[in-house]
């Protein structure tokens, strides 16, 4: 028999979340009302010290939400990184605006604030950065660009469930932040996603937009275009098993990392962290010296029957997105990066067994 094979990722659920779906079944509530949708939302809330956080149906309607919410539309011009997960950019296309690609910086991987300026125009509304793989990006300076010249900063949290930038959380770094909480992530709901704001009237907002526009004085009156993007009260349930584990998560994402960066660290290079932050490791990520190194290694570890995640593809190489020519960065990091097993039950003998195969098969030329 062949070697068991070792899974990018997979959820780390077990009798928490059987239990309490259960009794959200049992209850009967299993759409989109229910005791476990406030739960879940006031939960996430305190763990993150954010002020609003309103649960939704998964993290890309989250963006299209945030896009509605600041009033985002046609004519508008949205700077945002050229490498990054495609939904973030197309909930830019969503609403009509224009996506303004910028170049990463090369050692972080995030969203290059130096570079941003360059690119402001009269038509230039938001900042939409993303914490890409676990990683915050350089709040401080992002938000320095957006305050000077009067844009929305929003952060796409997606993949930093529980990371930090100084003293504040991932979800609380911008005007309107976002979450997923696909299966793949740090803390799931199997798919589902929030918006956080500190602004009461953007929450209000949301809320009423993800609720089909329904009126808030009387019942099956919809007064504006509104979305279904509600989360189902069992996906909630879910969450607030996860959130009750999500300490031990994170601590077991900490040292997977930990044991690549002691085993690889002379031969790969890793995203760098910005010094006052802390990464969730949603990926453990590494970077080759070059495409052959990359390649050779790849193939090794499909043999060993040990699953692999391409890097983002640079979003302007998608065919329905203008190109940029001036994001060799992105280029060159997709090109060279490869995410490897990242779940938190993954065994030491395991992460050593894959440690071993990409040193085994380094290209030295």
């Amino acid at each position: 028999m062949g070697t068991e094979k070792i899974p990018i990722y997979k959820p780390y659920i077990g009798e928490d979340e059987n239990k309490i779906v259960a009794e959200c079944m049992q209850s009967t509530w299993i759409s989109s009302q229910g005791k476990y949708i406030p739960t879940f939302e006031e939960n996430v809330q305190d763990y993150i010290g954010a002020d609003h956080a309103i649960a939704v149906s998964n993290g890309t309607v989250a963006i299209h939400l945030a896009m509605l919410a600041l009033d985002i539309g046609p004519g508008d011009e949205v700077i945002t990184p050229n490498f990054t997960y495609v939904a973030s950019s197309n909930s830019i296309l969503y609403v009509g605006a224009t996506p303004i690609f910028v170049d990463i910086d090369p050692l972080s991987w995030n969203l290059d604030p130096s570079l941003i300026e360059e690119k402001i125009s009269p038509r230039t509304k938001a900042i939409l950065y993303t914490n890409v793989y676990g990683t915050p990006a350089e709040y401080k300076e992002l938000k320095r660009v957006a305050d000077k010249h009067g844009l929305y900063l929003i952060e796409d949290a997606a993949e930093s469930f529980g990371a930090t930038y100084g003293q504040k959380m991932s979800g609380t770094l911008g005007d309107i932040s976002t979450y997923s909480f696909f299966g793949n992530k740090t803390i799931t709901t199997g798919e589902g996603g929030m918006v956080l704001t500190p602004h009461k009237e953007m929450a209000d907002k949301i809320r009423k937009l993800k609720n089909q526009g329904n009126s808030d004085t009387v019942r099956y009156y919809h007064d504006v275009l509104g979305y279904n993007y509600r989360m189902t009260n069992i996906q909630a349930a879910i969450g607030v098993a996860q959130l009750g584990k999500i300490d031990n998560i994170l601590d077991l994402k900490r040292k997977l990392q930990h044991n690549y960066e002691v085993g690889l660290k002379d031969l790969v290079r890793f995203q760098r962290l910005p010094d006052n932050a802390t990464s969730s490791y949603w990926m453990c990520s590494i970077l080759f010296k070059s495409t052959t190194e990359k390649l050779q290694v790849l193939n090794a570890l499909n043999k060993a029957n040990v699953e692999t995640r391409p890097f983002f593809t640079p979003i302007d190489e998608l065919p329905f997105y203008k190109k940029a020519e001036d994001c060799p960065n992105a280029k060159e990091v997709s090109a060279k990066g490869m995410n490897l097993p990242s779940f938190p039950a993954l065994k030491k003998n395991e992460q050593d067994r894959i440690i071993e195969i990409i040193r085994n098969n380094i290209v030295r030329l």
